[in-house]
């Protein structure tokens, strides 16, 4: 059944069936599996009925005879005759409830997957076929002539029978006569045909926020039962995108490519390629966590996400590998890990105008006062759309959305600049930031900027509002660049993940120019550490 339904997921996408052909073929396939389902169920209970009328008939025989020859004093045979009558007589009426049953399952089985009572189902399926309806009374009329068996109502039965089944017959006849005489299309006389309908050339338009296109060799990766299927921990991430970030990822498309080689994938957001790797169905990819060479057999990779050594590894090694102490994963895992991150990195272009106000109206209705005296008089939905974008793209959690608002209100108040507002939000969120990047020692490790620079971003801003920009010279621009990629791999050398420590007004422009070298690194300004979080000052820029 799961790869029926992906055939059809496949022909729908490759654009060989419309949308209506593909519903009506998951409709059969339903029904389908609706009608396997009962007719299992129904065989089960049937065959327990008739194991168990043996077992009562054996019984009957082997307790009767030896009742009938120690306590009655018979012979055995005697015994055998007198008791072997008694069961076929006990077998005959116990047979009664059986045919009920059976018949009761034959009418379960039949009505399985029809729509309408089951009589209607029944009649509607017999008058479909008049060989059956034949069938049934040449049965009951030779079962008439059988002796002891009562000739009058058999053969009523056989001849309402027979006469249900010439009618139909006659009635299937009457319709291909005159489906025979209706005249083709195109022939002379014939009605024009309507032409065929075409599917509105804006369907083509329509484009998929996030999909994952596969190679034919990772098909099995969705319907894979020894681990979590790929749909499975899509599923997951979406709730857990949500319950982190606080806005709902998009439903993921998965859809086969024949023209990617069999083990690629492919992410794509918007139609644009962000991401591709290389998986091995049937095998784990094994990292190490110190970054040592894997001394395991296998076929050495890089993992696509992080780009770090990793090896393929086969299912034998798959415990030895755990027990010292690799990293190991299955192919669904890496896909979605790669498809957590880009995300994650695309979070801010995913969030649209529909999103956001989608966000908005689903809000208490404690809280739908704030949104009705902001918008649109002191600011408008796009404007707190790109607030909450700003937030995203730096990995920042709008799932308390109250306290962004209650910012974006306070902010409005003496700015319409979205730039300004965002860092205004961004300290009302200092709570909230500083826990992101508490270490696990339980302090921020930050990287503070010198005196010097902060001069120096601030003298190279010009411009008002929202043409301010940031104007330095490129010299300075890579001697900044130098002083920050060296400081910091030093520290990641000693285990530490820093963060970049600015004052709130060079901190928008400090971010746009570290992003673009190490987009992992987090910008944060004196405004966003928590009076109460603990600090720990690592270097200086």
């Amino acid at each position: 059944m799961p790869g029926k339904q992906m055939a059809i997921d496949a022909d729908l996408s490759a654009g060989l069936i419309d949308e209506a052909t593909a519903r009506s073929r998951r409709k059969e396939l339903e029904d389908q599996n609706t009608f396997f389902g009962a007719m299992d169920g129904a065989s089960k209970f049937v065959r327990g009925d008739a194991v168990a009328g043996l077992l009562i008939t054996f019984i009957n025989i082997i307790g009767g005879m030896i009742i009938g020859i120690a306590q009655k004093g018979l012979t055995f045979a005697q015994a055998a005759n007198t008791y072997t009558l008694l069961t076929v007589g006990d077998g005959l009426v116990t047979q009664i409830p059986a045919l009920v049953v059976s018949i009761a399952a034959g009418l379960l089985v039949t009505k399985a997957g029809v729509e309408g009572s089951a009589d209607k189902a029944m009649f509607r399926q017999l008058s479909n076929y008049p060989q059956a309806l034949g069938l049934s009374s040449f049965l009951m009329v030779a079962m008439a002539m059988l002796p002891g068996i009562p000739l009058i109502p058999f053969f009523l039965m056989a001849a309402a029978t027979g006469g249900l089944a010439w009618n139909v017959y006659r009635r299937e006849k009457a319709r291909e006569v005159e489906a025979m005489a209706m005249p083709t299309p195109g022939a002379p006389g014939a009605a024009p045909t309507a032409p065929a309908v075409e599917e509105p050339i804006s369907t083509a338009l329509a484009m998929d926020d996030v999909r994952i296109e596969l190679g034919y060799g990772l098909l099995p990766l969705i319907n894979d039962t020894r681990s979590y299927r790929l749909t499975d921990q899509i599923k997951a991430l979406r709730r857990q995108l949500a319950s982190e970030q606080g806005f709902v990822m998009p439903s993921v498309r998965i859809l086969d490519n024949m023209q990617l080689p069999a083990n690629t994938y492919v992410v794509r957001i918007k139609e644009a390629e962000v991401g591709r790797g290389d998986v091995r169905p049937g095998r784990w990819l094994v990292l190490d966590p110190r970054g040592e060479p894997i001394t395991l057999p296998g076929e050495e990779t890089v993992e696509p996400t992080f780009g770090l050594p990793a090896m393929w590894v086969e299912e034998t090694y798959r415990e030895e590998a755990s027990f010292r102490g690799y990293t190991v994963v299955d192919p669904a895992t890496v896909i979605t890990t790669h498809l957590t991150e880009t995300v994650k990195e695309h979070m801010s272009d995913l969030l649209s105008y529909a999103e956001t106000q989608k966000l908005l109206d689903e809000l208490p209705k404690a809280q739908q006062k704030l949104v009705a005296d902001m918008v649109p008089s002191q600011i408008t939905l796009s404007g707190i759309q790109r607030v909450l974008q700003n937030l995203l793209a730096e990995r920042v959690s709008i799932r308390d959305l109250a306290s962004v608002l209650e910012g974006i209100a306070e902010a409005v108040g003496y700015t319409k600049n979205i730039m300004q507002i965002t860092e205004h939000v961004r300290a009302r969120l200092s709570r909230l930031i500083s826990n992101m990047h508490t270490g696990p020692r339980g302090y921020i490790p930050i990287v503070a900027l010198s005196p010097d620079w902060e001069q120096a971003f601030a003298e190279a801003l010009v411009g008002q509002g929202d043409e301010r920009q940031l104007a330095m010279a490129p010299s300075r621009l890579q001697d900044f660049i130098g002083r920050v990629r060296q400081t910091f791999e030093r520290l990641a050398q000693e285990g530490e993940v820093p963060v970049l420590l600015t004052s709130p007004a060079v901190r928008p422009y400090v971010r746009s120019i570290v992003e673009r070298f190490r987009p992992t690194t987090v910008v944060l300004s004196q405004n966003e550490i928590h009076p109460r979080a603990k600090i720990r000052t690592l270097g200086q820029i």
